[in-house]
């Protein structure tokens, strides 16, 4: 019984985890919008989501977990680049989200944004693209919660009920 509740909700809280990783690396991209040399970071959301459910054995409602979710894509993520890590203690440019009370979730690879206005000082970050993926991604988190709360709201009201 619980395995079929886990696999009802596996879809939006994998979903919801996905989106708050994305928010993390799009809130450090604002807080570095200044540092010389930073380079904008994003993930692909859909396969990030997808590379997730197959993990966890979720489904993405009959798509295939290969093909990109619809309208999920961020504009403008390159996939082919890594980070040259030059000392021990540099950053692998893989980072993690460990959800509260839940196992690790990689989250796909992190890819770097293709500057649209390249800057003298080899930052990448666009404060205006970035304050509006940040928007959009927001807006997205709050709409899923609600859909997850609903769901559970109407499992409530069936467990509850009296018919």
């Amino acid at each position: 019984m619980l395995d079929k509740l886990d696999a009802e909700f596996a879809f939006g809280r994998q979903a919801l985890d996905v989106r708050a990783y994305r928010q993390e690396l799009l809130s450090s991209n604002i807080a570095n919008s200044d540092t010389p040399g930073y380079k904008a970071r994003d993930v692909d959301f859909a396969s990030s989501l997808a590379g997730a459910l197959k993990k966890s054995g979720g489904s993405t409602a009959g798509a295939s977990n290969n093909a990109p979710l619809a309208m999920t894509k961020p504009a403008g993520v390159s996939q082919g680049m890594s980070m040259a890590a030059t000392e021990p203690g540099h950053m692998t440019g893989k980072a993690r989200l460990i959800p509260t009370g839940g196992p690790t979730d990689d989250f796909g690879k992190v890819a770097y944004r293709i500057p649209s206005q390249p800057s003298l000082d080899g930052n990448t970050v666009d404060l205006d693209a970035e304050r509006v993926q940040f928007a959009d991604n927001s807006l997205h988190f709050e709409s899923g919660m609600t859909v997850l709360s609903q769901q559970i709201k109407s499992m409530l009201s069936a467990i509850t009920s009296n018919g």
